[in-house]
């Protein structure tokens, strides 16, 4: 398997893949604390950086460059510097983007004041609310020309507006007209599950995936339940649930379910697993690997990127030393 594995890392190489959704602007201020404010019980942070960083589903476009892959990012920003700054970084990470700007609300942007390597507290700026028709239009057009380019489809859901159902009913419309069948994939955000009904990949987590499920899943048998749950709710093609230490779930079908264990050998930060997961995935899936060799990456790449601190990404080099150096994957049969 090891072998196999190893022979599909070049073939991501040059792989296109769309990527719809929430685009977040990451903000970092970074500083140390050495005393509490006289003004107020709590710390001050003395300022020694700042920096930014693609978010949402930028940081998907991220991970699939990080890959050798060639993603094209596509959502909304807001008319103002927050989103000159995320065009510039697109950019400058060579990801070919097509944003459309919002005048009435603002790109979201999530401020993190970091000290000691600890979140002291974090500062939202956004809205939520469903985008407007006119903007939806202007989307649809763009998909409409461009979406038969792709073959992998990863829709990035954060709850911020975009992946709306107005968004699916159309995009569903879309592609029956076209008569263009990609793989869909989506991250979901747990308020728009009934959103996702016949996709082709759902990658919850083990608590967004209880969610969908209506229960909380505390072991082996309780994913199988929600798994059952969630393709009795949603119909999916497949299903993965990532479970944090304990590696993923991979159901193949309803009743096909397939599990590989962890290789991450040391967890510092699981900021933007979910992203590298997905990303991993549709490239896999668009250079002609099956979901399970596809998921076995992603499982290599998210041991990779939670070993460092922050939204981090693997690379292809990364990831062929961890396949040679790490344990080998064990994949068990979970089917009933």
């Amino acid at each position: 398997m090891v072998k196999s594995i190893l022979s599909a890392l070049p073939k991501l190489k040059g792989q296109k893949v769309l990527i719809i959704g929430d685009v977040m602007l990451d903000h970092y201020v970074i500083g140390a604390v050495e005393r509490i404010s006289p003004e107020a019980p709590v710390p001050v942070v003395q300022v020694t950086e700042e920096k930014y960083l693609l978010g949402g589903a930028g940081n998907v476009a991220r991970n699939i460059v990080a890959l050798g892959g060639v993603p094209h990012l596509t959502g909304f920003i807001g008319a103002d510097s927050e989103g000159q700054i995320f065009d510039k970084l697109c950019t400058g990470s060579g990801i070919p983007c097509s944003l459309f700007e919002s005048t009435d609300r603002p790109t979201t942007k999530k401020t993190r004041v970091m000290a000691q390597n600890q979140q002291m507290v974090r500062v939202d700026r956004e809205k939520t609310n469903e985008y407007s028709v006119s903007h939806m239009d202007k989307l649809f057009t763009f998909l409409n020309s461009e979406i038969c380019e792709y073959s992998v489809v990863i829709l990035s859901d954060y709850g911020k507006g975009t992946l709306s159902q107005t968004f699916f009913d159309r995009f569903w419309a879309l592609l029956e007209k076209i008569n263009h069948n990609p793989h869909v994939l989506v991250d979901p955000k747990t308020v728009n599950y009934d959103h996702y009904k016949g996709v082709n990949l759902l990658t919850p987590n083990a608590k967004e995936a209880g969610e969908g499920a209506g229960m909380v899943i505390k072991s082996k048998e309780d994913v199988l339940e929600a798994g059952r749950r969630l393709f009795d709710r949603l119909d999916p093609t497949h299903l993965l649930i990532t479970l944090g230490g304990y590696g993923m779930a991979l159901f193949e079908s309803r009743n096909v379910v397939k599990h590989v264990p962890t290789f991450a050998q040391k967890v510092f930060d699981v900021t933007g697993a979910g992203d590298t997961v997905i990303a991993t995935l549709g490239l896999g899936l668009a250079s002609g690997l099956d979901p399970l060799t596809s998921a076995l990456l992603a499982n290599y790449a998210a041991g990779i990127v939670v070993g460092q601190v922050g939204a981090a990404t693997a690379t292809v080099d990364e990831l062929a030393d961890a396949v040679r150096n790490w344990s080998k994957p064990e994949v068990n049969s979970w089917s009933d």
